[in-house]
């Protein structure tokens, strides 16, 4: 991150492009291998979902989108702040289609069906709400700029409380 920031200063496009392209794959990567790690509680039923590499991946996109934001609108307000807000803006979208279908979808365990309810009707439910409520009004970010941020990287703070809360809320025996 340094060093594609230092070369976003000094205006080196080939590094700054290799090394987007590089800490792109080392992100998503690292978010995949996540959902990995969560996978390997085979007591907590909720984070069995083989939807969670692919959520966490649009997560990652979504906080780097995020976090990108403030610095395109100071760095190259006429090159890559559009960019930057479609993303954004689509990567909440899908992010808010996959809590939809990962919430919708019949669980296969009652352990799951369990960790689902309590966060979407239960102790976590308003942290559930925040998170989604705040994340869609980070879809519109091509239309309302920085104010984007803020939301969506407290929507994903919410919903991810919700979502590792509850599946540890169920008792295990």
């Amino acid at each position: 991150m340094v060093l594609y920031l230092g070369a976003a200063l000094l205006d080196l496009r080939t590094p700054q492009q290799v090394l987007g392209v590089l800490g792109a794959v080392l992100g998503l990567g690292t978010a995949c291998y996540t959902a990995y790690l969560f996978a390997q509680a085979k007591a907590r039923d909720l984070w069995q979902s083989p939807l969670l590499p692919a959520h966490l991946a649009v997560q990652a996109v979504l906080a780097g989108a995020a976090a990108l934001l403030p610095f395109a609108v100071v760095l190259s307000p006429e090159r890559g702040v559009r960019a930057v807000e479609v993303v954004l803006a689509v990567s909440a979208a899908v992010h808010l289609l996959l809590v939809w279908t990962e919430i919708t979808l019949p669980h296969v365990t009652a352990h799951a069906h369990l960790a689902s309810r309590e966060m979407t009707h239960g102790r976590f439910a308003m942290f559930f709400r925040v998170g989604v409520v705040a994340v869609l009004v980070a879809v519109a970010a091509p239309w309302v700029g920085l104010i984007a941020v803020p939301f969506a990287l407290v929507g994903l703070l919410a919903h991810e409380h919700a979502y590792v809360q509850a599946g540890q809320s169920v008792p295990l025996a």
